[in-house]
């Protein structure tokens, strides 16, 4: 994105609370929803013509990707999500809290102790070694829980080997289950390592997790096991493997607004065109400090950067302990009055110092933008994470606690 200028009026943000320290993150509700509707219609093609719709169930694990997990889940389920996907009992129990009331699955299952949080919350874990199902039945019995009350889905390790029950082990997972009243499986599922890679010597990886998965649902199906939902596709699937959508998909980073990197980097320009996408956060802080410094001076720590000329230098209100990557020191930069002002120096935890010499009528309390929309003007996350050899993931869920999100439209 080349620098252009915009109006000389001092920048805003709508909605941005004005007591406390100028650093927020505007979270767009439309971005939001309109995302999650695009996922769904682009998994349910018309011309498909199923009896059932495909269901959605939308990551709001890692806070949400640092947008808000609770008060995301809420407008998610407000705009149809089917599922919610958290990491464990302590993420579902603050989205119950916030009022949510629709099935969440706990994908990084749970250890002992957790249960009967799970059973209280109404949160169906992922089971990823046979004997977490005795675990499981010991806290329905104990709340004296009814038959089939406990809803839970299996996970099958089809090859990342991470997380998940290996297919051999099948038949001891319908030997145990058999015996667990209380327990209801809801769902079978596993993780893709590499759905985004289709050059190379990993590009068939996919295709093998998908046969081994299958295989696997096939055998459970044969020991009379009702499977429920099938799911498979994270992100980079839903947008660019059909074949894996079964009964339900997961996005993840998409509902955000980003496609995950590809590989061949073509494949990211077709993902993007055939499933648009809106970039939800938008991280800003305001310029504390105006100065002006001389030609060959030193900026910020260690004068890691020094100015080749006389410049003006800003300081912005926000530094690595609210989500700018310490990382983005002398190589990134943000957008003032719709500018793209360089990071210099070393970022620091609480401020950050950026070069605004080239940028107009610059003045104290101006907005800069460190990723996402100004205006008309957009700096994306995923070209900054990629700028700096890290994933969008990384630079959303950076932002932290202490960083107001404001939600708007």
């Amino acid at each position: 994105m080349s620098p252009t200028r915009t109006s000389a009026k001092r920048s805003a943000a709508p909605g941005k609370p004005e007591n406390g320290r100028p650093v927020w993150a505007d979270i767009s509700i439309s971005a939001l929803t309109y995302n999650l509707r695009a996922i769904r219609d682009f998994v349910n093609p018309k011309a498909e013509q199923r009896a059932t719709p495909r269901k959605v169930l939308s990551i709001v694990k890692g806070n949400a990707y640092g947008h808000g997990g609770p008060a995301v889940a809420k407008i998610l389920e407000k705009a149809g999500s089917d599922w919610f996907g958290v990491t464990g009992a302590t993420e579902g129990e603050q989205v119950r809290k916030a009022g949510v009331k629709k099935p969440i699955l706990a994908l990084t299952s749970f250890w002992p102790g957790e249960e009967q949080k799970l059973l209280a919350n109404r949160i169906s874990p992922a089971v990823i070694r046979c004997e977490q199902l005795a675990a499981l039945e010991n806290a329905a019995a104990r709340r004296k829980l009814g038959k089939g009350a406990v809803g839970f889905h299996l996970k099958i390790d089809s090859g990342m080997n991470r997380l998940g029950i290996s297919p051999n082990d099948v038949e001891c997972f319908a030997r145990q289950y058999e015996k667990c009243k209380r327990l209801k499986l809801e769902g079978v599922f596993t993780h893709f390592a590499s759905s985004e890679v289709f050059a190379g010597p990993v590009a068939e990886q996919t295709s093998r997790q998908e046969e081994k998965f299958h295989r696997a649902v096939e055998r459970l199906r044969a020991l009379g096991v009702d499977t429920g939902l099938i799911h498979l596709a994270n992100s980079a699937a839903i947008a660019s493997r059909p074949e894996t959508w079964a009964d339900m998909v997961r996005p993840g980073a998409i509902l955000y607004g980003y496609h995950p990197g590809y590989d061949p980097m073509e494949r990211r320009g077709e993902a993007e065109r055939e499933l648009p996408l809106r970039p939800v956060m938008s991280l800003r802080a305001r310029i504390i400090s105006l100065r002006h410094v001389g030609a060959n001076e030193g900026v910020g720590y260690g004068a890691k950067f020094v100015t080749a000329r006389p410049s003006k230098i800003a300081v912005l209100a926000a530094g690595y302990g609210d989500g700018i990557h310490r990382s983005l020191g002398n190589k990134g930069s943000v957008l003032v009055r719709g500018v793209l002002a360089p990071i210099v120096g070393i970022v620091s935890m609480d401020v950050t110092m950026i070069d605004v010499t080239d940028v107009p009528d610059v003045t104290l309390g101006d907005v800069a933008t460190i990723y996402g929309s100004e205006g008309e003007h957009l700096l994306a996350a995923n070209l900054v994470a990629r700028s700096i050899g890290t994933v969008t993931s990384d630079l959303l869920c950076a932002v932290s606690a202490r960083v107001p999100r404001v939600y708007g439209a």
